[in-house]
């Protein structure tokens, strides 16, 4: 049974709280949530996280009360905002219209504090208790500078600044912006935020990180920005599979998570490998004591009947104690989650594998870049969007000509590109996209027969997930088969753009220390800012737009 209180136009201040209890919900017969417990009070900061299908955002929207769960129950006190990661823009709807919507509640307040105070310089019956109760909500909401914290959040975040522009002519990500400032300007007891830095600079990303962590109201985020995870959460949710199959609430922020959760998957990790060996014993047991009921028990020629007899009970017993210790000894804990192993990459010692002069792509890479790539280096390259980051990852992996300045690649150098977007899915399945991946390598002449790295080796994708059609895949484990394609011919050079995105946290930290240890070349374009405060100690290169080149489409200047 669920239980949702309705939530009041006015915060609720120290009495708000917000608690999840025993919450499930299914969706086309598969299990979405299931045995969610959370509490949510004034000053607390949770984030929640997990693989994509995992059911984050659907949690949103159970915490905000626009979806009833299936089992569980929800009781809310207080008001909540919510952003999600897209918002509709129809109705003519403006973005005027949409900050009076978010400061209802002060526009509200603020005038029935006039009335208040027209009854009560009139005399009327009753207005000092009308003016009081206007003033305290009023305060509660500190409505007076309201429209000067939304205009203050959207200069900020970057978004649009103009109220008479229509939501219609902004893109998602300025949507997105508007509706997060709006938020951040209004006074509600819980902000409920889902995936809040995939349209932010790094402007933006201060901004907001430091209003979380000064928000003196509850906080729930969706998200995988494991920096603003460190910066902001002090609880973290996890939805993704746990030994008993619930999900599990770690404190101590982000670390606290991180240790947890490699601690618990490392008894885990032993529980199954023990119990593996044990009914691997015990097989071996029975199979043993088979044998001797077929055949070893038989005693040599001229032993009698009467001691044959008496024998193969004795072996009968045996295969069924072996029968009945094997059935009590099943496998009861389930497999664990797959562990990335990068595969073993060869260094070329004394060899300059890739090597850019001054080059140059025009429109794309105006700024002329000098790079030469050994066995064993290490560099991140960063700059706004526009500045040409993918193009020079594109230009060191032959895929595009630069038209300024030379690239020298040493013969026989494998250079393999993960680009920052996964093709196009399709009807074919993961394992077949893989094998014609492969063929496609060899017959080619870029790899020899036998050896690829083995698509199972590289703990990427269950043997479930590589049966299935790519259109079937999250993005997430399309993003996986990218890697493990891109890993497949055992590259001299690793090209990586973006390579976080739509990973999970578990998998980004697990390829960030295989990419330290490598032996192959490693350059990385990215703006994850937890991964950069990761690989702080490689090369970087920063790369600068030029004035005559546009911002990307979203107009975000990363």
């Amino acid at each position: 049974m669920t239980t949702l209180k309705p939530v009041s136009g006015l915060p609720a201040g120290e009495r708000a709280q917000i608690t999840v209890s025993g919450v499930g919900i299914d969706r086309g017969g598969r299990t979405v949530l299931s045995g969610v417990d959370m509490t949510l009070t004034p000053r607390s900061r949770w984030g929640i996280v997990g693989e994509n299908g995992r059911g984050k955002s659907t949690l949103l929207h159970i915490l905000a009360g626009t979806l009833a769960p299936d089992v569980g129950t929800v009781r809310r006190i207080g008001t909540v905002g919510v952003a999600e990661q897209e918002m509709e823009a129809t109705g003519g709807r403006t973005v005027g219209d949409l900050v009076d919507i978010e400061l209802a509640a002060a526009r509200d307040a603020l005038a029935a504090l006039d009335a208040g105070a027209v009854g009560l310089a009139g005399g009327a019956p009753g207005a000092a208790g009308r003016y009081a109760e206007a003033l305290a909500a009023a305060e509660a909401l500190d409505a007076w500078d309201a429209d000067r914290r939304v205009d203050l959040a959207l200069e900020n975040l970057g978004a649009v600044t103009d109220r008479s522009r229509p939501l219609a002519e902004l893109s998602v990500g300025q949507r997105y912006r508007v509706r997060l400032a709006c938020l951040l300007g209004a006074s509600h007891d819980f902000l409920l935020l889902d995936e809040p830095t995939n349209h932010l600079d790094a402007a933006g990303l201060d901004y907001l990180t430091e209003r979380l962590r000064g928000h003196h109201n509850g906080v729930a985020l969706v998200s995988h920005d494991r920096a603003l995870l460190s910066d902001v959460a002090t609880t973290v949710l996890d939805l993704d599979p746990s030994r008993d199959g619930g999900p599990r609430v770690y404190g101590g922020g982000l670390v606290g998570y991180q240790e947890g959760r490699r601690a618990e998957r490392e008894r885990w990790e032993a529980e199954f490998e023990q119990q593996r060996a044990e009914h691997a014993r015990l097989t071996q047991d029975l199979s043993e004591a088979r044998n001797r009921l077929v055949s070893g028990w038989r005693p040599d020629k001229g032993t009698g009947k009467h001691q044959r007899a008496t024998r193969a009970p004795g072996l009968v017993r045996a295969v069924h104690r072996r029968r009945d210790d094997l059935e009590e000894h099943a496998i009861t804990v389930p497999p664990p989650p797959l562990r990335f192993r990068m595969p073993e990459l060869r260094a070329r010692p004394g060899t300059t594998l890739v090597g850019a002069e001054e080059v140059t792509v025009a429109g794309r890479l105006e700024q002329p870049v000098t790079v030469a790539l050994a066995s064993g280096a290490r560099l991140v390259v960063t700059g706004a969007n526009g500045a040409g980051k993918s193009t020079l990852l594109a230009v060191l992996a032959g895929r595009i000509e630069p038209t300024g300045g030379g690239l020298r690649t040493a013969r026989t150098a494998r250079v393999r590109l993960l680009a920052q977007e996964s093709p196009r899915a399709d009807a074919r399945r993961a394992r077949d996209v893989f094998g014609a991946h492969l063929g496609r390598l060899v017959s080619s002449g870029a790899l020899e027969e036998g050896e690829a790295v083995p698509l199972s080796s590289l703990g990427l994708l269950s043997s479930a997930d590589v049966a299935k059609p790519l259109r079937e895949l999250s993005m997430g484990q399309q993003r996986r088969l990218d890697l493990a394609m891109a890993l497949a011919s055992r590259p001299d050079v690793l090209l990586l753009d973006e390579p976080t995105n739509h990973l999970s946290i578990a998998l980004v930290e697990e390829l960030t220390e295989g990419l330290g240890s490598t032996g192959a070349a490693v350059v990385i374009a990215t703006h994850d800012r937890q991964l950069r405060r990761d690989v702080a100690s490689w090369e970087h290169l920063v790369l600068r737009p030029s004035a005559a080149v546009r911002p990307a489409a979203e107009g975000i200047p990363r």
